[in-house]
């Protein structure tokens, strides 16, 4: 299984676009076959978005990026992001 940990930071007057853009990915995300689990959380301060995510695989996770929904999501990100995704993929420790 491959972890992913996805922390989106938006500028702040795109912040609820940026939020509603994941909002809407998230029930087609976790209908794809190789999707275990794909949860999105807000930070409390309401200035950064996360993801929690578990695939079976690395291919599972590239054909989640190479979804339709998932590559809109990623050009509106062009625009709408104060920085770069920070990305961690990750393995279960025993």
């Amino acid at each position: 299984m491959l972890h992913v940990y996805a922390k989106i930071t938006p500028k702040p007057e795109y912040y609820d676009r940026a939020k509603i853009a994941v909002e809407s990915i998230v029930s087609a995300t976790v209908k794809e076959a190789g999707c275990a689990r794909f949860e999105f959380f807000t930070d409390l301060s309401g200035t950064s978005l996360h993801l929690v995510e578990t695939w079976v695989d690395q291919a599972a996770l590239d054909a989640h990026y190479a979804q339709p929904y998932t590559v809109s999501v990623f050009e509106a990100y062009q625009n709408w992001l104060a920085k770069p995704p920070e990305i961690q993929l990750m393995s279960r420790v025993a």
